[in-house]
């Protein structure tokens, strides 16, 4: 059965030429095919101003790669006992003229015209470089770096060998590194997505499904995937205590992650008492502002040098104590 997208352009004392008139109706036919087609729709200026907005921020998502304006905020992973596990990267935009830009107002477009590749790839090295930089510090020697992995990139044909250059390019510890894949990426042409995650593995990254529960994936394949972790969506952690299925859900998870041998993580967590109901659930990482907010890179810098002082106190002080119980046993 045939459809029709019609796009309808009125002819006005403000329409000046043939061209424009044309393009008007162009406008309305996409968003006639973009409302689900078989439907009609009649220019208005708002559409060609979405279109003027849409092209001017595509063209300075280009300039942005090319000037370096792209800036990676860390958000801290802790554990049940409030320790560090690592951190999540995640890329804003620092424009010079509209100030920060957080990743829903530009990573849409930037999907669509296809910055996505060069800006994931940008990610991942400047998650590298990280990862070597703490190299060089007194970093605890298990912090990992998460990075989220657009389907986009995970679909490319050489995305592995993209992870494989920056690791080796940067001399990153890949076992530090973790890519997080949401649900949708793994439903179409399973057999070749689980291929692309065990040379990932074989690489010595860390895999992560990132948002799960929100997607479609089936049990059935779920455990045929080489995954690491899972991470808890934070629609469900924001009311897990005041809705019983989402409770439930995430309680499903953390058993299903106890079951399969794979680490869960919570994300979004804001409150005390979210952090407490996890914990009794069995779930044993979270991620939210309760923690701490992202932070621009010389606030992390400042964070990290707390963290590590906090860290070296707390272990001299358990050797310490190490040193006087030997000495007692001895006497």
């Amino acid at each position: 059965m045939s459809c029709a997208s019609i796009g309808v352009a009125l002819i006005d004392e403000q329409t000046r030429t043939r061209d424009e008139l044309f393009k008007q109706a162009d406008l309305a036919m996409y968003q006639a095919k973009a409302d689900g087609r078989n439907t009609l729709r009649f220019f208005n200026p708002t559409m060609q101003a979405q279109v003027i907005a849409r092209t001017t921020l595509e063209a300075d998502l280009h300039w942005a790669l090319r000037a370096g304006e792209f800036v990676l905020f860390y958000q801290p992973q802790v554990g049940a006992a409030g320790q560090t596990l690592g951190y999540e990267a995640l890329v804003r935009w620092q424009h010079p003229m509209r100030g920060l830009v957080t990743p829903g107002d530009f990573i849409p477009t930037a999907e669509a015209c296809g910055v996505i590749l060069p800006l994931g790839r940008w990610i991942l090295d400047a998650a590298c470089q990280q990862l070597v930089a703490w190299s060089s510090q007194d970093i605890p020697g298990h912090w990992t770096i998460a990075v989220n992995v657009s389907a986009q990139q995970f679909r490319q044909a050489d995305f592995v060998g993209q992870v494989q250059a920056a690791l080796r390019s940067t001399g990153a510890n890949a076992q530090r590194l973790e890519l997080e894949l949401t649900e949708s990426q793994l439903v179409d042409d399973v057999q070749s997505v689980i291929d692309k995650m065990a040379a990932l593995k074989r690489l010595g990254v860390r895999l992560s499904l990132d948002d799960f529960g929100t997607g479609y994936s089936s049990l059935s394949y779920l455990k045929r995937l080489p995954l690491d972790q899972l991470k808890i969506d934070q629609s469900f952690v924001k009311t897990v205590l005041v809705d019983s299925n989402d409770a439930a859900i995430a309680k499903m998870i953390v058993a299903l992650g106890q079951t399969m041998g794979l680490t869960v993580i919570a994300e979004g967590v804001e409150s005390q008492a979210q952090r407490d109901f996890l914990l009794e659930s069995g779930c044993l990482g979270y991620q939210g502002y309760l923690f701490g907010r992202p932070m621009a890179p010389e606030q992390f810098e400042e964070y990290l040098c707390e963290v590590t002082c906090v860290q070296a106190t707390a272990d001299l002080l358990e050797r310490c104590r190490s040193a006087k119980t030997s000495g007692e046993k001895s006497a």
